[in-house]
C-alpha cells in the first residue's frame, strides 16, 4: 500500500517558485562573466530565469527556487525582437517550448530545414537529437517557458553544431568559443 505524507511548511516552500523572486541564470554571471553580451546573444535568449534545475552541472547555471523535480529543467526566456538562441540539440532529452507572450520562429536542422512560427499559448516538444533554434520573430518581447526532461544521467546532454563554433570564432575569437565549450560539446563538423 503507497504512504501518502503532507510536506512541512518549510518543505512545502522549497517547491515554490516565484516569478518575482526569480533571478538570471549564474551561468552569465560565473562562466561568460568576460564574453561580450553580442556572443552571448548567438548562444542564448537575452535573459534566462530557471524555475527548476537538477543539481548537476548544466548550461542554465547553478541556482533556481527549486532544485530537482525528477531531473526537469524548466525556465523562462525573454527576448527582444529578433534575439533567440542559437541552433542546438539536448541529445537525450526532450525540450518543450510555451510561448507566454509574442511570436517565436523555431528553425529545425542543420542546415535549417523547416520553421514553425509559434503564438501566445502555443507550444512545440522537440525530441531528442534535432537541431532547433529560435528567435523572437515579432515586434515585441517574447517570453518562452521551456521544460527540458528526460535526463537519463542527470547531466544536461547539450550540443551545438560546428556551424555557431565557426560564428563565434569568426565574430568572437577562440577565448569566447573556448568559455562556451565549458558549458556544452560543441559537435564536429558534419562529414562531407
Amino acid at each position: 500500500m503507497r504512504t501518502f505524507v503532507t510536506p512541512t511548511r518549510e518543505e512545502l516552500e522549497a517547491r515554490v517558485s516565484r516569478f518575482s523572486q526569480l533571478k538570471e541564470m549564474t551561468t552569465r554571471t560565473q562562466d561568460l562573466v568576460d564574453v561580450p553580451q553580442g556572443a552571448i546573444d548567438v548562444v542564448f535568449a537575452r535573459k534566462i530565469l530557471p524555475v527548476i534545475l537538477d543539481n548537476t552541472k548544466n548550461p542554465f547555471g547553478t541556482a533556481a527556487p527549486i532544485i530537482g523535480a525528477a531531473r526537469s529543467t524548466m525556465f523562462i526566456s525573454i527576448m527582444p525582437p529578433g534575439q533567440g538562441a542559437c541552433l542546438h540539440s539536448h541529445n537525450d532529452t526532450f525540450e518543450t517550448f510555451m510561448v507566454l507572450e509574442g511570436q517565436i520562429e523555431y528553425r529545425i536542422g542543420d542546415p535549417v530545414e523547416h520553421t514553425l512560427t509559434l503564438n501566445k499559448w502555443d507550444a512545440f516538444s522537440c525530441p531528442p537529437g534535432v537541431y532547433r533554434g529560435f528567435h523572437n520573430s515579432g515586434t515585441t518581447d517574447a517570453v518562452q517557458l521551456t521544460v527540458i526532461t528526460g535526463l537519463a544521467d542527470g547531466r544536461d546532454d547539450a550540443s551545438v553544431p560546428d556551424s555557431v563554433k565557426q560564428q563565434l570564432r569568426g565574430e568572437y575569437g577562440d577565448q569566447v568559443v573556448d568559455a562556451f565549450a565549458k558549458l556544452f560539446t560543441f559537435d564536429p563538423p558534419p562529414a562531407r
